[in-house]
């Protein structure tokens, strides 16, 4: 029997985790918003060939269901949980007799792209997890038994292709409940007939973005290379080779060539560059940080905790509204104004125009299906299981019940992280137990104590000890002010887990109308955004003044949200604009104006935002 190796953290299920403090409130918000409600309003999964409807037959229901069931069952909602389980039982039941499960005609089986039962295996894995629904073994097996004939005669296709591995996880699954060989070999047939990343990225030749002429490509295709992160680290399992080479050395190329201050490379639609007014797809964005969480759990690193956590606290909530109910396709660091750009003066490599108004589903409805996953994933990597107990991961605020070593344990994280530096945990154990709580201490301190002990950063702090009762410990984690050099010799401003920009007053202009058959309107029309506050500055020097500050309003992350900001001078610079859009780069460098002394916030509450400033010159 061939063996799979085991899983350095194992993650917790929905029935042992959930969410707590800000994190809870943050979920709620997503349920009431956007990806709470297209079932209710968005033909694409309301009326989706999935459940029998005349809509997209492909990736969007999968998409929306694999953020929307942990999100249901993280809140135990009763009513979303109904809802996702109506989804389920309508695909479960249109499973035809030879194991087929995407709705598609016999006669195009050749031709479909298999990406979306590669998403929808992975979906049942989920669903599963949360429920123990005792259908879906022999659903997988019979739906991977006969993808694996389908594969004997037919190639892996285009979106299939470049993410072979995504079905991985229901394969590995699968192999735990019916260890039969032919599971592991079709593990490998996908690893040979999909894209082998290493060859990309040994031959690369996306240094820079691609203007002009053909510029879309699979290969450089943002999403696909968010994806590809996980791609050697979950085929590990299977070949036993080291799981982090091959992403660490994909992640200095990509970083070096096209990163953005907010924690990942650009991509408008593919690899874009360095330039802050180059955007980022908001899938890439969700699916890089379910490529980080994979790769915590698979390695133990807790590197990769760190970037999950810097892309759901800077990179996500920065893309949405901070209701929710819309979102962008694009972010870009460097967003002064969120207006529709004319056709001839577009700066994205392949995407419109629009692509950067919060919205339905702006340019492409993808993201529109997959912004879901993003924060209902983060809060259940709250915590993982290791060989000698628990560990604390992914450092938001979070209820564990579990047993661990025959005895009911519950572990509270009360915490304001990343807002605050004070972590609390609580364990109460039924009775005396012996186990280990591993508490992840993030790279981003520049030190911290664990009981006023001093713990090593970028590690577990162990605590070894027979729990009983009652126990409190407490962390404490100290942050530096950093300033990055980026692009043009130009800085962001970070602090510790949190990306600083400089806010600029929005003013929204709603847009309604019908698209496609598909209506805008309030809550998720189509916003322009204007500003309102000037966008053109340079800092004067080094010196930041660290705040705290009570938020304002209903939403964490929002400009009166903001709980902390950073103050410091800044000068009034000619910076220059077209259409209404910064240009890349400032015109002249040199002050036009006295210094003033302004606020920064993190980037994840703003909306519209300076984040990648000059130095002003000195005469």
């Amino acid at each position: 029997m061939t063996t799979i190796k085991p899983l350095a953290l194992t993650p917790f299920t929905t029935t042992e985790l959930k969410p707590h403090g800000w994190m809870r409130r943050q979920l709620e918000i997503q349920a009431a918003g956007l990806a709470g409600n297209l079932d209710k309003i968005w033909p694409d999964v309301a009326d989706s060939s999935w459940i029998g409807g005349a809509h997209e037959a492909w990736e969007r229901v999968p998409y929306w269901l694999d953020g929307f069931i942990p999100l249901a069952f993280l809140l135990e909602d009763e009513n979303l949980i109904a809802r996702a389980r109506k989804y389920i039982n309508a695909i479960l039941e249109r499973q035809q007799p030879d194991g087929w499960l995407c709705p598609c005609d016999e006669k195009k089986r050749a031709r479909y792209d298999t990406w979306a039962l590669e998403l929808i295996s992975k979906v049942l894995v989920l669903w599963y997890d949360c429920t123990e629904d005792a259908r879906i073994p022999d659903v997988l097996y019979r739906a991977m038994k006969n993808f694996d004939h389908h594969t004997d005669r037919h190639l892996v296709l285009d979106w299939g292709s470049a993410r072979w591995f995504e079905i991985l996880f229901a394969l590995y699954r699968l192999y735990e409940w019916y260890p039969e060989e032919w599971i592991i070999g079709l593990c490998d047939k996908m690893a040979t007939a999909g894209t082998d990343w290493r060859n990309v990225f040994e031959y690369w030749q996306y240094q820079k973005p691609r203007f002009g002429g053909p510029t879309w490509g699979l290969l450089h295709h943002v999403v696909n290379q968010a994806m590809m992160l996980k791609s050697r680290a979950l085929y590990s399992r299977r070949t036993g080779e080291d799981p982090e080479t091959f992403v660490n050395k994909a992640l200095e190329m990509l970083e070096q060539y096209h990163g953005q201050p907010y924690g990942i490379f650009s991509g408008d639609e593919c690899l874009a560059g360095t330039s802050p007014i180059q955007g980022t797809e908001l899938c890439a964005v969700v699916e890089a940080m379910f490529s980080y969480e994979t790769l915590l759990s698979i390695t133990g690193n807790t590197h990769w905790a760190d970037r999950a956590e810097f892309l759901g606290f800077n990179a996500l909530p920065a893309t949405c509204s901070p209701d929710m109910w819309t979102h962008q396709y694009l972010q870009l660091a460097n967003q002064k104004a969120c207006t529709i750009m004319p056709r001839e003066k577009v700066q994205y490599t392949t995407n419109n125009g629009e692509a950067h108004l919060y919205g339905l589903e702006p340019h492409f409805g993808c993201c529109t299906a997959n912004m879901g996953q993003g924060f209902p994933k983060l809060a259940l990597s709250a915590f993982m299981r290791t060989e000698k107990g628990v560990a604390s991961t992914v450092l938001v605020p979070s209820v564990l019940n579990t047993d661990v070593n025959g005895t009911n344990v519950q572990i509270t994280l009360d915490t304001q992280y990343p807002f605050r530096q004070t972590l609390t945990y609580t364990v109460a154990a039924a009775s005396p137990v012996e186990f280990t709580l591993s508490i992840r201490i993030p790279g981003f301190a520049k030190n911290a104590t664990v009981d006023g002990k001093t713990a090593p950063v970028g590690q577990f702090f162990n605590i070894c000890r027979t729990w009983s009762e009652i126990t409190t410990v407490v962390v404490e984690l100290d942050f530096t002010v950093e300033m990055c050099k980026g692009y043009d010799e130009m800085y962001s401003v970070r602090r510790g887990p949190l990306l600083y920009a400089l806010p600029i007053g929005d003013e929204w202009h709603p847009l309604e109308y019908e698209k496609h058959g598909v209506m805008r309107k309030f809550p998720y029309c189509d916003y322009e955004i204007l500003p309102t506050t000037p966008f053109a500055f340079g800092f004067t020097d080094s010196q930041f003044d660290y705040v705290e500050c009570e938020g304002e309003g209903d939403f964490l992350f929002a400009p009166k949200g903001a709980m902390t900001a950073l103050e410091t001078e800044l000068a009034p610079i000619d910076w220059g604009e077209v259409d209404g859009h910064c240009l890349a780069s400032p015109r002249s460098r040199r002050a036009i104006g006295a210094p003033q002394r302004l606020r920064l916030i993190p980037y994840g509450c703003t909306n519209l935002r300076m984040t990648v400033l000059p130095r002003v010159e000195k005469d």
